[in-house]
Protein backbone atom coordinates (compact mmCIF):
# COMPACT_ATOMS: atom_id res chain seq x y z
CA UNK A 1 0.00 0.00 0.00
CA UNK A 2 1.11 3.55 -0.71
CA UNK A 3 0.80 6.47 1.74
CA UNK A 4 0.39 9.85 0.32
CA UNK A 5 0.57 13.07 2.57
CA UNK A 6 -0.81 16.02 0.94
CA UNK A 7 0.34 19.14 1.76
CA UNK A 8 -0.31 22.93 0.87
CA UNK A 9 -2.88 22.23 -2.05
CA UNK A 10 -3.22 19.29 -1.60
CA UNK A 11 -6.00 18.85 0.90
CA UNK A 12 -7.43 15.66 -1.14
CA UNK A 13 -6.96 13.46 -4.11
CA UNK A 14 -9.81 13.28 -6.52
CA UNK A 15 -8.51 10.55 -8.25
CA UNK A 16 -9.10 8.37 -5.35
CA UNK A 17 -11.44 5.49 -5.06
CA UNK A 18 -12.33 5.96 -1.58
CA UNK A 19 -13.23 2.91 0.32
CA UNK A 20 -12.96 4.09 3.94
CA UNK A 21 -11.72 6.44 6.10
CA UNK A 22 -10.37 5.78 9.50
CA UNK A 23 -9.37 7.90 12.51
CA UNK A 24 -6.10 5.99 13.47
CA UNK A 25 -4.68 5.80 17.51
CA UNK A 26 -1.10 6.33 17.66
CA UNK A 27 1.32 5.93 21.05
CA UNK A 28 2.05 9.77 20.06
CA UNK A 29 -0.98 11.30 19.80
CA UNK A 30 -3.63 11.90 17.22
CA UNK A 31 -2.66 12.08 13.70
CA UNK A 32 -3.45 15.20 11.25
CA UNK A 33 -7.00 13.62 10.86
CA UNK A 34 -8.42 10.58 9.62
CA UNK A 35 -6.57 8.07 7.03
CA UNK A 36 -8.62 8.22 3.80
CA UNK A 37 -8.25 4.66 1.97
CA UNK A 38 -9.13 3.39 -1.22
CA UNK A 39 -7.44 3.05 -5.09
CA UNK A 40 -5.87 4.82 -7.51
CA UNK A 41 -5.86 2.12 -10.48
CA UNK A 42 -3.89 -1.14 -9.36
CA UNK A 43 -2.64 -0.19 -5.88
CA UNK A 44 -4.05 0.57 -2.52
CA UNK A 45 -3.60 3.97 -1.07
CA UNK A 46 -3.70 5.48 2.32
CA UNK A 47 -4.09 9.67 2.03
CA UNK A 48 -3.40 12.46 4.85
CA UNK A 49 -3.55 15.50 4.67
CA UNK A 50 -0.50 16.99 6.66
CA UNK A 51 -2.09 20.40 7.84
CA UNK A 52 -5.48 18.77 8.31
CA UNK A 53 -8.53 19.63 7.74
CA UNK A 54 -9.10 23.06 6.21
CA UNK A 55 -5.65 23.39 6.68
CA UNK A 56 -5.82 24.12 9.64
CA UNK A 57 -2.45 22.65 11.71
CA UNK A 58 0.63 24.83 11.29
CA UNK A 59 3.97 23.37 10.68
CA UNK A 60 5.78 23.81 13.54
CA UNK A 61 2.52 21.81 15.04
CA UNK A 62 2.13 18.58 12.57
CA UNK A 63 2.38 15.82 14.56
CA UNK A 64 4.58 14.35 12.43
CA UNK A 65 5.13 11.17 14.31
CA UNK A 66 1.94 10.09 14.75
CA UNK A 67 0.87 10.72 10.97
CA UNK A 68 4.54 8.26 9.89
CA UNK A 69 3.04 6.10 12.85
CA UNK A 70 -0.59 5.85 11.84
CA UNK A 71 0.43 5.13 7.77
CA UNK A 72 3.02 2.51 8.96
CA UNK A 73 0.84 0.99 11.23
CA UNK A 74 -1.88 0.42 8.72
CA UNK A 75 0.23 -1.15 6.06
CA UNK A 76 2.04 1.52 4.09
CA UNK A 77 4.96 0.09 2.46
CA UNK A 78 6.54 3.23 1.26
CA UNK A 79 5.09 7.06 1.11
CA UNK A 80 4.92 9.86 -1.14
CA UNK A 81 4.99 12.92 0.71
CA UNK A 82 3.89 16.51 -1.52
CA UNK A 83 5.05 19.74 -0.52
CA UNK A 84 5.06 23.68 -1.83
CA UNK A 85 8.14 25.42 -1.51
CA UNK A 86 10.33 28.28 -2.33
CA UNK A 87 12.63 28.55 -4.92
CA UNK A 88 15.82 29.51 -4.71
CA UNK A 89 17.90 28.17 -7.30
CA UNK A 90 17.65 30.04 -10.46
CA UNK A 91 16.17 27.08 -12.13
CA UNK A 92 13.39 26.59 -9.75
CA UNK A 93 10.71 29.54 -11.21
CA UNK A 94 7.26 28.86 -9.82
CA UNK A 95 5.05 25.69 -11.25
CA UNK A 96 8.58 23.67 -11.65
CA UNK A 97 8.13 20.46 -9.85
CA UNK A 98 10.98 18.78 -8.07
CA UNK A 99 12.04 15.61 -6.44
CA UNK A 100 14.17 16.44 -4.08
CA UNK A 101 17.76 14.46 -3.03
CA UNK A 102 18.60 15.76 0.05
CA UNK A 103 17.76 17.65 3.43
CA UNK A 104 19.41 21.03 4.91
CA UNK A 105 16.97 20.88 8.55
CA UNK A 106 17.02 24.21 10.40
CA UNK A 107 14.02 23.60 12.19
CA UNK A 108 13.39 23.28 16.05
CA UNK A 109 11.42 22.28 18.82
CA UNK A 110 9.90 19.67 16.83
CA UNK A 111 9.57 16.04 17.98
CA UNK A 112 12.10 14.93 16.03
CA UNK A 113 12.56 10.77 16.80
CA UNK A 114 11.06 8.06 17.81
CA UNK A 115 13.76 7.28 19.81
CA UNK A 116 12.26 8.59 23.48
CA UNK A 117 14.63 7.09 25.50
CA UNK A 118 13.67 4.78 28.29
CA UNK A 119 12.34 1.85 26.65
CA UNK A 120 16.09 0.29 25.26
CA UNK A 121 19.04 1.24 23.98
CA UNK A 122 19.41 3.80 21.22
CA UNK A 123 19.33 3.37 17.87
CA UNK A 124 21.01 5.06 15.32
CA UNK A 125 19.79 5.37 11.23
CA UNK A 126 22.21 6.03 8.66
CA UNK A 127 20.66 9.11 6.58
CA UNK A 128 23.67 9.78 3.98
CA UNK A 129 20.79 9.92 1.52
CA UNK A 130 17.14 11.31 3.06
CA UNK A 131 15.22 10.03 0.15
CA UNK A 132 14.86 6.49 -0.79
CA UNK A 133 16.10 6.33 -3.99
CA UNK A 134 13.81 3.62 -5.59
CA UNK A 135 10.82 5.71 -4.83
CA UNK A 136 12.36 8.65 -6.12
CA UNK A 137 13.50 7.13 -9.50
CA UNK A 138 10.39 5.38 -9.82
CA UNK A 139 8.03 9.47 -9.55
CA UNK A 140 10.94 10.61 -11.80
CA UNK A 141 10.24 7.53 -14.62
CA UNK A 142 6.81 8.09 -14.50
CA UNK A 143 7.09 11.85 -15.10
CA UNK A 144 8.77 11.44 -17.78
CA UNK A 145 6.70 8.67 -19.22
CA UNK A 146 3.62 10.30 -19.15
CA UNK A 147 5.30 13.62 -20.42
CA UNK A 148 5.74 15.67 -17.27
CA UNK A 149 8.60 18.10 -16.88
CA UNK A 150 10.32 17.11 -13.46
CA UNK A 151 13.15 18.16 -12.46
CA UNK A 152 15.25 15.52 -11.03
CA UNK A 153 17.19 16.89 -7.45
CA UNK A 154 17.86 19.65 -5.24
CA UNK A 155 18.84 20.65 -2.15
CA UNK A 156 15.53 20.84 0.49
CA UNK A 157 16.20 23.35 3.13
CA UNK A 158 13.43 22.75 5.97
CA UNK A 159 12.55 26.26 8.05
CA UNK A 160 10.71 26.51 11.27
CA UNK A 161 7.51 28.63 9.77
CA UNK A 162 4.83 29.45 9.85
CA UNK A 163 6.40 32.55 9.05
CA UNK A 164 8.32 32.72 5.63
CA UNK A 165 11.65 33.42 5.39
CA UNK A 166 13.70 36.90 5.18
CA UNK A 167 16.17 38.12 2.32
CA UNK A 168 19.36 37.64 4.30
CA UNK A 169 17.97 34.08 5.70
CA UNK A 170 17.62 32.69 1.70
CA UNK A 171 20.79 33.95 0.88
CA UNK A 172 22.33 31.93 3.96
CA UNK A 173 20.51 29.33 2.94
CA UNK A 174 21.85 29.32 -0.52
CA UNK A 175 25.44 29.69 0.56
CA UNK A 176 24.13 26.35 2.67
CA UNK A 177 23.61 24.89 -0.82
CA UNK A 178 19.82 24.59 -0.53
CA UNK A 179 17.81 25.04 -4.08
CA UNK A 180 14.51 24.64 -2.18
CA UNK A 181 12.39 26.14 0.90
CA UNK A 182 9.92 24.38 2.68
CA UNK A 183 8.62 24.25 6.16
CA UNK A 184 7.73 20.57 6.42
CA UNK A 185 10.28 18.11 5.42
CA UNK A 186 11.73 17.55 8.44
CA UNK A 187 11.05 15.36 10.65
CA UNK A 188 9.31 13.52 8.65
CA UNK A 189 12.21 12.06 6.19
CA UNK A 190 13.50 11.47 9.56
CA UNK A 191 11.01 9.37 10.75
CA UNK A 192 10.41 7.65 7.63
CA UNK A 193 14.05 6.34 8.16
CA UNK A 194 13.07 5.30 11.56
CA UNK A 195 10.21 3.24 10.25
CA UNK A 196 12.25 1.95 7.71
CA UNK A 197 9.71 2.93 5.49
CA UNK A 198 10.31 4.08 1.35
CA UNK A 199 10.21 7.65 1.07
CA UNK A 200 10.53 10.55 -0.73
CA UNK A 201 9.18 13.76 -1.87
CA UNK A 202 7.23 15.92 -4.82
CA UNK A 203 7.68 19.51 -4.58
CA UNK A 204 6.17 22.01 -6.20
CA UNK A 205 7.63 25.84 -6.66
CA UNK A 206 4.69 28.04 -5.56
CA UNK A 207 6.69 31.55 -5.40
CA UNK A 208 10.27 32.55 -5.90
CA UNK A 209 11.69 32.32 -2.21
CA UNK A 210 12.15 35.84 -0.42
CA UNK A 211 14.33 38.47 -2.38
CA UNK A 212 14.69 36.54 -5.91
CA UNK A 213 12.71 37.23 -8.74
CA UNK A 214 9.58 38.92 -8.28
CA UNK A 215 9.82 38.07 -4.39
CA UNK A 216 12.27 40.44 -4.33
CA UNK A 217 10.53 43.02 -1.93
CA UNK A 218 7.91 40.95 -0.57
CA UNK A 219 6.23 37.39 -1.65
CA UNK A 220 3.23 38.08 -3.86
CA UNK A 221 0.25 35.86 -2.23
CA UNK A 222 -2.42 36.36 -4.63
CA UNK A 223 -0.41 34.15 -7.29
CA UNK A 224 -0.03 31.23 -5.43
CA UNK A 225 -3.06 29.92 -5.41
CA UNK A 226 -3.19 29.53 -9.09
CA UNK A 227 -0.07 28.26 -9.19
CA UNK A 228 -0.90 25.51 -6.98
CA UNK A 229 -4.05 24.84 -8.37
CA UNK A 230 -2.35 24.28 -11.94
CA UNK A 231 0.20 22.32 -10.16
CA UNK A 232 -1.74 19.67 -8.41
CA UNK A 233 -3.37 18.80 -11.53
CA UNK A 234 -0.08 18.08 -12.27
CA UNK A 235 0.74 15.95 -9.33
CA UNK A 236 -2.28 13.68 -9.36
CA UNK A 237 -1.59 12.50 -12.80
CA UNK A 238 1.95 11.80 -11.72
CA UNK A 239 0.46 9.73 -8.37
CA UNK A 240 -1.75 8.10 -11.19
CA UNK A 241 0.79 6.93 -13.20
CA UNK A 242 2.93 5.93 -10.26
CA UNK A 243 0.04 3.50 -8.49
CA UNK A 244 -0.09 2.41 -12.34
CA UNK A 245 3.17 1.26 -12.21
Amino acid sequence: MLGIIGGSGLTQLANLDVSHREVVRTPYGEPSGPLTFGRIGCRDVAFIARHGHGHTIPPHLVNYRANMHALESSGATAVVSVASVGGIRSDMAPGVLVVPHQIVDYTWGREMTFQSGGDGPVVHVDFTDPYDEEVRRRLLDVARRIGEAVVDGAVYATTQGPRLETAAEINRLQGDGADIVGMTGMPEAGLARELELPYAALCVVANWAAGRADSAHGIRFDSLEAVLQLSMVRIRRIIEGFCAD
